[in-house]
Order: C-alpha cells, then structure tokens, then sequence
C-alpha cells in the first residue's frame, strides 16, 4: 500500500491519495475544494494537484472517503466524482448533521436529509472494496462530530479532525452533537489497535512553526499526545477539553464549508449563479431589528 499527502496551508488540511501498487486501485481521503474568502471564489488548485498524481502514477480511483463534514474547509470529493466517477463515502450520522444545518441556514424542505447526496453511508464494522486488493475498514469516532469516522486500511488509520498528532492532541468538541466524553471513548477505541499502527491526521497546525508532518503511530500517540495520553483519565479529558472549546473562535469557513459539504462538496443549487447564506448572530443571540 502507497500513501501519499498534499497540505494545503490555507486551512492545514491533510488530504491522503492511498493505493495498492499491484492493481492500481485507488482512493481519495479528504479532499479540499479551494475557496478564496476575499474574492468569494472558489477554485479547483487542490483537486487538480490530486488527479494530477492519479494520472501520473496510472491509478483507478474507486473512493472518495470523508471522515465527517469538515467545517474548517469545502470538500473536493463531489468534484472528484464528477471528474473520475469514484464514489463517495462517509459516517451514516451524516444525517444527523444534515438536520441540524438544514435548520441553521433554513433550507428548503426539498433538501434531502437523508444522506442520498452520498453513494454510500458506513458504520461501524462496515468494509469498502477498492479494487479486492484495497479493503477499507470502518471505524466510528464520533465526538468531533457526531458524524466522524476513522478509515482503516492495512496497518494505517486516517483519523480525521479526532485524534492529531502527539504535540497537538485532540479535535474540538462543540460543534452540535459534539462530544467529549464521545471522543475520549473514541480514541480509546482507536488506542486499542496495535501501537506500530499508523496514524494518518486531517491537519497539522505545525505548532512552533516546524514542518509539516502528518504521521505517528498508535504508540507515540499513548506515549505523548498532549490532551490524552493512554494514561489520561475519562473526567480529566472531558474536563480540559470543554473549557478548552469555550475558549476557541468559530472556524474562518463554518458557515461556507457546511452549506458544502452537507451536499457532499456540491455547491447549493441555484438556477444561475450560486450562493451562500451566513446567518447573523447565530452564537450571539437574535439580530438587531
């Protein structure tokens, strides 16, 4: 099994192109769909530096993989199929977070929450076949959102926005349905795998300033990680990282990425030009009059 990374530095997203070098079949694990919040613009950069690899190594691409409904960033994957005709996937609680944005941007009640805007909705113990050679097993994360899940394929895993790297430790929590004492339960869950698994992460926020990275193991993360260590107890994780939330702003993209990626990357459907809505004082209480 081949792994390579592209980091986009706009929003510290680790995409991952993964594929068996036999039978050239391969997937796509969060993709970003470019968006420039100055010019109102989005743009294809990150998708094409992908294909461009998928056509240059001579691969198949059967999947695209999303560990939940980033908020952080617009998703790639429904222009990968559009472009490829691969599939795409995600945690069948995706439904629950499709209600909750239906609401919060007032969508029509044409606007399926059924999750349909996916080809397949996974849970956990479920199997995707890339190819035969490439088996993707699924397992559920949930905490960042109630949605996550945790790709696993060969002796790696492809965290998401649950469990970082060791010197940045863990997602946030209060995202609607997020949850902490969820999370911990989680990465438990994922501490139980062998410590030489590979843990492959959805961003680097490169703290201090160092290089970017993207790889630990299962060991590294119990050894280290600085929010929960395989030693950290349930309340004491719970507890730091809910006042730890309170303190953090609101993603640049929340309400841009969300409008998306409910749509499986798609933008909103319009006759003409597109839009998005950004509600007003949703954190803050009602809008002035």
């Amino acid at each position: 099994m081949t792994i390579e990374a592209f980091f986009d530095p706009r929003t510290w997203t680790l995409t991952y192109l993964v594929w068996d070098p036999t039978t050239k079949d391969a997937v796509v694990i969060d993709p970003v769909l470019d968006y420039d919040p100055n010019r109102i613009k989005v743009y294809d950069e990150s998708v094409d530096k992908v294909l461009a690899r998928v056509a240059q190594a001579g691969l198949t691409l059967r999947w695209v993989l999303e560990t939940h409904a980033h908020a952080d960033h617009l998703s790639g994957a429904d222009l990968i199929r559009r472009r490829t005709g691969a599939k795409v996937a995600i945690g069948s609680r995706i439904t629950d977070v499709q209600e909750v944005f239906a609401g919060v941007f007032q969508l029509d009640a044409d606007f399926p929450r059924d999750g349909r805007q996916f080809d397949r909705l996974v849970a956990e113990g479920d199997v995707i076949d890339a190819g035969g050679a490439l088996q993707i097993g699924v397992l559920e994360t949930p905490g960042h959102t109630p949605a996550c899940v945790t790709w696993h394929i060969g002796d790696a895993v492809f965290t998401g926005d649950a469990l970082f790297l060791p010197d940045q430790g863990t997602g946030r929590c209060d995202f609607p349905n997020g949850s902490a004492d969820q999370l911990y339960t989680s990465i438990r869950k994922l501490y139980a795998l062998p410590d030489a698994t590979r843990v492959f992460v959805g961003h680097d926020y490169q703290p201090g300033g160092r290089p970017v990275r993207w790889e630990s193991t299962i060991g590294e993360e119990q050894d280290a990680n600085v929010q929960l260590r395989g030693d950290t107890e349930r309340e004491q994780f719970v507890a730091w990282r809910t006042a730890r939330d309170k303190t953090l702003n609101l993603p640049n993209l929340l309400f841009q990425s969300l409008q998306v990626n409910i749509r499986a990357g798609a933008l909103p459907p319009a006759e003409g030009r597109p839009f998005l809505k950004l509600p007003i004082n949703l954190f803050d209480g009602p809008a002035p009059e």
